[in-house]
């Protein structure tokens, strides 16, 4: 390679591999795989060490002398204590065994002892605990200043806002940064996409684009309706700096203290046992609740990590990453296959998913013969056609996905797929909503679109009817004896004897579990009417406040939203809110409610938690600021349990505004209204006479 031509690459390396770095880290949505990039900068860096002239010539800034910066508009910046870096990644072995003989020369000994963790495909965090409570989380950002998510890492049910004291083995430090991954559960990850293909949306690549993207949402109540988890496994800054020296007491700590952490620690020494402990975690990591997508390999000993040091420390202030860790990433597999055809899937709410019909082919230790194609437009994008010799990869390790096609072995008679103008079910022309990327089937009618509601409807995650399966649903609707939900309570039983011989059994415990569903409870018929974005969970919240479907059916976004759209039920945000309120709005979701309660439905309300005989009871509560020694959750559990309530908005009917430091217009309404307003001292004193406590 000439000058010119380094120079000319090195450019033009830089200008791609920044491009990528604002799309994966700011904006969540890369456009080449980690395998592809890594590749990229790999040359880049190496172009960069063969020609530092060449270099130099286009200038001193690269991405290479830099981590990724994931700060967004909207979040108030935050500094770290401690820079958060990233790894240096390999692919290779004879690497990994260099990275081993380089710590022995700079530690004088050998064997090292290392652990071996899992590489967590997620979002970094960092999360600032003070005298063991949760005050601060902060994204790695550029590494010295992050965006503070607080609200929303606060939504995370599995994270404690205080730390457990234990026994001696672990104390709680005065000043703690503890590092991690926000990561979203494969079955949610699932889910929601599920939820996309129904509201005719673009599906989510894979589960650490959801969770970083869903991190930088700037509703909280958005954010819990997505159930973010956190896993958390490194050490920043710490006050005092003695409670462990080494990672793997880290680990233990970690646990003591109640946090969520690695599902795998493997201690090794020596780099022949570091690579079987790969081995063995490559063997093992499906069984893990999140991605992963290689092994990080650390320096044990804290002694010897401060001597090994940090890349960029004397070159410049700012630390890049550590040189006592190390990252070893698994090569995607991917797998050729022939694409023998693409056939459509009709959704309950009528979007059609094109899927791939491939001859079967090994994929990452399963048979693989159907993959996604996403919707017309990634296919026309990708230009996949049927009898190509398509790449397969399974997507955040879960879902088959094709994801490009071999034209070196592209026949003649392959065309481009032109996609169906009408509904493979029921012939209906098939239409595209403004704003939607997938396909849909207008006619609600449709055979497939009716089988799957009532599959929806009878399943666990539902009403739960047993022997209400996917081929009775298929036999019923077949038959036409169930054209909406409400028809399956009235079923009769004449009909279904007629189905076959010795089905009088079968047909008795059938029509019994249909009848006991009349009284199921009410968030499991909220949760089966199919309302776009609302799951099991946002289900029990609604039937929590509205205690009946007529309620909810006649709600109005007021019930919902504050006047500036804030939340006033807890886990329910503007987004769902409009869609709850625009589902019941068409004439066709309010029969289908009015059908279900004509047929004998009673749905089984929640108890309602009442407690009387004391001051709070019934009282309204708003919050408002920052309290010295409370969250938000926190005085929210201790209002509800002196029987208060707790509202989003101040009005003439609210009992008390509780605030803490910058509180804001709220404080100020209550005071023109005449509302009391009281600190936290002042509500601790309320709590304390509640419990006769003084």
């Amino acid at each position: 390679m000439t000058s010119a031509e380094a120079q000319d690459r090195i450019r033009q390396l830089r200008t791609e591999v920044s491009r990528h770095d604002e799309l994966y880290y700011r904006n969540a949505r890369p456009e080449i795989s980690d395998f592809d990039y890594d590749r990229m900068r790999r040359e880049l860096a190496d172009l960069e060490r063969a020609f530092p002239a060449e270099a130099l010539a286009v200038g001193d800034e690269s991405p290479t002398r830099r981590i990724g910066d994931d700060r967004a508009q909207g979040f108030v910046r935050a500094r770290h204590a401690s820079g958060m870096t990233t790894l240096e990644n390999t692919y290779d072995e004879a690497e990994l065994r260099e990275f081993d003989a380089r710590l022995v020369r700079v530690i004088g000994r050998e064997p090292l002892e290392y652990t071996v963790e899992p590489k967590i495909d997620g979002a970094s965090i960092s999360l600032i605990y003070e005298q063991g409570r949760l005050v601060r989380a902060i994204t790695r950002g550029d590494g010295e200043e992050g965006d503070d998510v607080t609200a929303n890492v606060r939504t995370i049910r599995s994270l404690p806002q205080r730390l457990h004291a234990s026994d001696g083995e672990a104390p709680v430090p005065e000043f703690v940064e503890i590092r991690g991954e926000i990561y979203l559960r494969f079955e949610e990850f699932n889910r929601i996409n599920e939820e996309q293909d129904e509201l005719g949306l673009e599906r989510y690549a894979n589960p650490r684009n959801l969770a970083a993207g869903t991190l930088k949402l700037l509703d909280p109540a958005l954010v819990a309706e997505r159930r973010l988890e956190v896993v958390l496994y490194g050490l920043g800054a710490c006050r005092p700096a003695t409670i462990v020296s080494s990672q793997v007491d880290w680990h233990r700590a970690v646990r003591a203290w109640g946090l969520p952490g690695l599902a795998s620690v493997a201690r090794a020494r020596g780099i022949d046992e570091v690579l079987a402990a790969i081995r063995v975690l490559d063997s093992g990591r499906a069984g893990f609740p999140y991605a992963t997508d290689g092994a990080v390999v650390k320096l044990n000993d804290f002694a010897q990590q401060r001597e090994a040091g940090f890349r960029g420390e004397g070159e410049r202030a700012r630390k890049l990453s550590p040189r006592w860790a190390c990252a070893y990433k698994f090569a995607p597999e991917r797998a050729e296959a022939l694409l023998r055809s693409i056939t459509l899937q009709v959704g309950r709410t009528g979007v059609l998913t094109p899927v791939a019909e491939l001859e079967p082919v090994q994929l990452a230790g399963t048979t693989v013969s159907r993959a996604t194609l996403h919707n017309a437009d990634e296919i026309a994008r990708k230009d996949i056609r049927e009898g190509d010799t398509v790449w397969v990869e399974k997507a955040g390790e879960i879902i088959p996905a094709v994801i490009g096609v071999n034209l070196v072995r592209r026949r003649p008679e392959c065309v481009p797929y032109v996609f169906p103008t009408s509904c493979p079910a029921c012939g209906a022309a098939v239409v595209r909503h403004e704003g939607e990327v997938a396909m849909r089937c207008p006619n609600p009618s449709c055979t497939v679109q009716v089988r799957r509601r009532v599959q929806h409807f009878a399943s666990k995650a539902c009403v739960d009817i047993e022997g209400l399966g996917e081929a009775m649903a298929e036999t019923l609707v077949q038959r036409g004896w169930v054209r909406t939900v409400p028809d399956i309570y009235r079923l009769r039983r004449d009909d279904l004897l007629g189905l076959g011989k010795s089905v009088e059994k079968s047909t008795d415990k059938l029509l019994a579990a249909i009848e006991t569903s009349k009284r199921a409870e009410l968030w499991r018929f909220v949760h089966g009417l199919g309302i776009p974005h609302v799951g099991a969970a946002a289900a029990k919240d609604l039937a929590a406040r509205f205690r009946s479907l007529e309620a909810l059916a006649g709600a109005t976004l007021g019930e919902f939203l504050d006047a500036k759209g804030g939340s006033l039920i807890a886990g329910i945000g503007e987004t769902m809110a409009r869609a709850i309120v625009g589902f019941f709005a068409e004439a066709g979701h309010r029969a289908l409610v009015d059908g279900l309660l004509a047929a004998g439905v009673q749905p089984t309300a929640p108890e309602e938690k009442v407690v009387t005989g004391t001051a709070l009871a019934g009282s309204t509560f708003v919050l408002t600021g920052t309290l010295p020694g409370l969250t938000r959750e926190e005085a929210t559990t201790l209002i509800e349990a002196a029987g208060g309530k707790v509202s989003g908005s101040v009005s003439k009917k609210t009992g008390y505004v509780l605030a803490g430091e910058e509180a804001g217009s709220k404080l100020e309404k209550a005071r023109t209204l005449g509302v009391s307003v009281i600190d936290e001292a002042q509500f601790r004193a309320l709590l304390a006479v509640e419990r006769g406590e003084g």
